[in-house]
């Protein structure tokens, strides 16, 4: 029996644009990896501008939103994996984000 081995710790983000319903991710070596923005409230909740201001943060292992406190892996991301916030933690967000407008 065989297993297939990824090393994704040499894939690293080359270039994020963020839809209103998709993130998605150029990586090094030319693949291109998405997913649906449901998976990351924080930046659903975020508008255009916010979604766009991001930058590369551990050499391109993630993504940084400064604007909306977000953090995504390029490995999450390759894994499938959504954001782990809770939702009393993202509830509390959105309530700091609602008094600040």
């Amino acid at each position: 029996m065989s297993s297939l081995v990824i090393d994704i710790s040499s894939l690293v983000a080359q270039h994020i644009v963020v839809t209103d319903d998709t993130i998605i991710v150029d990586l090094s070596a030319g693949r291109t990896i998405s997913a649906p923005l449901a998976w990351y409230p924080r930046l659903f909740n975020g508008t255009p501008e916010e979604r766009n201001h991001w930058r590369r943060i551990g050499d391109g292992e993630g993504i940084h939103w400064r604007d909306l406190d977000e953090d995504i892996s390029v490995e999450n991301l390759i894994l499938g994996k959504p954001s782990g916030e809770s939702q009393r933690s993202l509830k509390q967000w959105l309530e700091q984000r609602a008094a600040r407008s």
